[in-house]
């Protein structure tokens, strides 16, 4: 449903916001780019938008290039940026009604479906009052409504849960996961949020620097980080302790180091054993500690940089 040959895009001045990516998606799956701010995640989506030219590489979306026919490929898309771009001027129900209108979708249509998505995200109470009374959440919901009317097979959405608090986030994760579940619609999400990945994607790419680093199930990126990891604060050398661990098969080639944070996955010894020969060693340490890993591990052994920034 969307096919990423080798896209770039460097502005005016020479920054390179997207370096030469690479992905498909397939029909019905939720895809996220994960990433820190300017890891190139909305200068991609506005390129598969046709918001943005690309510099070089190719991009189709339902089949359309978006460079060559970019009005087919906005046709087969539904988009929710990263800013509001709902009026605040007008009602909720009016908001829906301009935008199904501008996509051509018939009067008696648009009234339906109108109807279907005010149930369907929970917009009753609100529909018709002036959208500057709406909390962020209800905004959201709304965006995600409109975008929808068209019935899209893709829909875009760019980091669509930041600046919310934690509970209207968890409200939109159960919006976007009824969507996933339906599986007739694929989904194209940017995220920084590691939860946000983990609990709606299907596989995620991870973005560093304009560039894919790795992708593949959010699963299967933390497999490769065993089921726990060692975390040690070390006074001394961190790669000099990293030799260590490896000689006395405490740590394999995926321990890192980031500062004087040693990260040591532990894949064939569990955490209780690995901190006891740690402390046989005699490595100088201020704190040690054990926890799953999470998919800002992944980024840090990746890339040397905290994805959760």
């Amino acid at each position: 449903m969307i096919q990423v040959n080798q896209l770039s895009k460097t502005y005016k001045g020479g920054a390179e916001a997207v370096k030469g990516i690479d992905f498909d998606v397939a029909p019905g799956e939720v895809f996220g780019l994960l990433g820190p701010n300017g890891a190139g995640k909305s200068t991609t989506i506005g390129m598969l938008t046709t918001t943005i030219t690309p510099t070089s590489g190719s991009a189709w979306v339902a089949g359309f290039d978006v460079a060559t026919n970019p009005i087919a490929a906005r046709r087969a898309s539904g988009v929710v940026f990263q800013d509001a771009v709902v009026d605040r001027a007008l009602s909720g129900r009016k908001n829906l009604e301009i935008h199904a209108r501008l996509w051509g979708v018939p009067g008696a249509a648009a009234r339906a479906r109108i109807e279907e998505a005010v149930s369907r995200f929970s917009l009753g109470g609100v529909i018709d009052r002036m959208v500057s009374s709406y909390s962020g959440g209800q905004r959201r919901r709304l965006e995600i409504a409109r975008s929808l009317l068209a019935r899209p097979a893709v829909l875009f959405l760019d980091e669509p849960t930041v600046g919310l608090d934690p509970r209207i986030r968890y409200e939109l994760f159960d919006v976007i996961a009824g969507l996933r579940g339906e599986g007739q619609m694929t989904v194209l999400l940017t995220t920084h949020y590691l939860d946000e990945a983990e609990r709606l994607c299907d596989r995620v790419a991870v973005m560093h620097m304009g560039r894919i680093v790795a992708m593949d199930t959010p699963a299967a990126l933390l497999s490769a980080l065993g089921r726990e990891i060692l975390e040690l604060r070390v006074q001394g050398d961190a790669e000099d302790a990293i030799r260590i661990l490896r000689e006395r098969r405490i740590a394999t080639e995926s321990a890192f180091a980031v500062g004087s944070t040693v990260t040591v996955p532990l894949h064939n010894v569990s955490a209780s054993k690995a901190i006891v020969a740690v402390t046989e060693l005699g490595l100088n340490t201020s704190a040690i500690s054990s926890r799953p890993p999470t998919l800002d591990d992944v980024y840090l052994r990746l890339t040397g940089e905290s994805l959760a920034a």
